[in-house]
């Protein structure tokens, strides 16, 4: 089939949706223009988004040219994510004055990061208990799938480590690029305190190429609205509500376990540590839940999230960008700490394995475990879960029966993942002495530079 043969078939099957995409796109640019708030765009567009795709599922018409649009801001986004991490965790580590003081900060994050991943988990237990998910479910393995292989230890830590720092860049690999970049501002700090003149030219580079990166990033998170639309559409019309069925059971008992970590864990860390009211501070980081909700990436939401911590949380800018962007890939309360809890639970009664105290102590300790190095972008809580089922003994053909609502609980578990990254951040900032408590207070919050279309 020719070019032209492609183009006029693809516009004969997608002109409905194209032709709704145009007028949904003309309305998230009049609210632009209208000044109406980035985050207010950002749900309309996913109140939008929902009804045209479960319309478009409920006609039988293709929703391609939508997936085509989420797929290019996606895209869009990955392409910034290995500069920009790399050059906010040099220029944020690089800025720290100490290695005594980069340590307690690192620490204090780090423990922060695994400690409410396994509260995480815990909750995750709790609930499938609770729920029982599993019950009257058939075992059946879907046709065509594959069971996961499992990397041993020693793979794990090899994938870890940087070989070729532009070649793992080329491919995308954040962690070792992220492990590069600490050894790079790890130097930076211990070179400046003997040889000032030498680290400092160093820095200025930096510190330049930061703001030509930030500068780049606003040009792609004005995006968001569009893309955001674009991709819950095309979820939405590929699923339909007829997949869901059979498991909505398992989709309750993760939303359940999720909100009530939202709740419990965070809540509680914003009140009683940070002294703040919790309602008050959901309102101010609702642009970075919406965000994290629709696109299914930490990744992906790390523009936006670094914006919200220091503009409307008002840390500084110091310990935000060496929190967040190691929050998005360490950070995994949802993917790796509810998710995988609650699976386990759902395939034990599935395939009618008794599970005793010490496979639940198991649980979530291994779900603590595997969570760190899971990589931020959509689907990668399937490996910590396969760890976990591996573990505990339990048939992997199980996972194959929850990824039909693979991506319906991505979102929530990514919304949590992005949620426990800014808690972090203000925490470690408070126990720093690095949050302005009293523009806070004020609601002094600076314009996120994303009103534009």
């Amino acid at each position: 089939m020719s070019t032209d043969n492609n183009l006029v078939h693809a516009f004969q099957t997608n002109w409905v949706s194209l032709l709704v995409s145009l007028v949904v796109v003309g309305l998230l640019v009049w609210l632009a223009r209208r000044r109406v708030g980035f985050g207010y765009r950002v749900l309309i567009a996913l109140g939008i988004g929902l009804i045209v795709g479960v319309s478009l599922n409920a006609l039988e018409l293709d929703a391609t040219s939508i997936g085509t649009i989420g797929s290019i801001y996606v895209n869009l986004i990955k392409m910034l994510v290995i500069p920009l991490v790399a050059v906010l965790v040099i220029s944020s580590i690089s800025s720290i004055s100490s290695l005594g003081q980069l340590r307690k900060i690192g620490t204090k994050t780090i423990l922060l990061f695994i400690g409410t991943t396994g509260v995480a988990a815990l909750i995750g237990l709790l609930v499938a208990l609770a729920f029982n998910p599993g019950a009257g479910i058939a075992q059946e393995t879907p046709e065509g799938y594959e069971s996961r292989t499992i990397p041993t230890f020693s793979e794990v830590i090899l994938n870890l480590v940087p070989s070729n720092p532009i070649g793992d860049m080329a491919d995308g690999k954040v962690v070792p690029v992220l492990i590069f970049a600490i050894f790079l501002a790890v130097a930076i700090v211990q070179l400046g305190s003997r040889k000032p003149e030498a680290a400092e030219p160093v820095r200025q580079v930096v510190e330049s190429f930061k703001q030509v990166m930030n500068q780049v990033t606003k040009y792609i998170i004005r995006l968001t609205p569009y893309g955001v639309y674009a991709l819950i559409g095309s979820m939405a019309a590929r699923y339909g509500f007829d997949t869901l069925k059979p498991l909505i059971s398992l989709i309750l008992a993760t939303y359940v376990a999720l909100l009530l970590h939202f709740i419990l864990t965070f809540g509680s860390l914003v009140t009683f540590w940070a002294k703040l009211n919790p309602f008050k501070f959901l309102r101010k980081i609702y642009p970075t839940i919406a965000v994290a909700f629709t696109t299914r990436s930490s990744y992906a939401t790390l523009p936006v999230n670094l914006e919200v911590i220091t503009k409307r949380l008002r840390v500084s800018p110091r310990i935000a960008s060496f929190v967040a962007p190691l929050g998005a890939t360490m950070n995994m309360n949802g993917c790796g700490g509810v998710w995988p809890a609650v699976v386990a639970v759902f395939v034990a009664e599935v395939y009618g394995v008794p599970l005793g105290i010490s496979d639940y102590i198991l649980i979530v300790l291994v779900s603590t475990i595997s969570s760190i190095g899971v990589a931020g972008v959509p689907g990668p809580a399937s490996i910590s879960t396969t760890v976990v089922l591996t573990a505990l003994g339990l048939p992997l053909e199980g996972l194959g029966l929850v990824l039909a609502i693979d991506a319906v609980v991505d979102m929530g578990r990514t919304a949590v993942n992005a949620t426990g990254t800014t808690v972090s951040s203000l925490l470690v900032a408070v126990s720093e002495d690095e949050f302005d408590r009293e523009s806070y207070n004020r609601d002094e919050e600076e314009e996120l530079e994303l009103s534009r279309a």
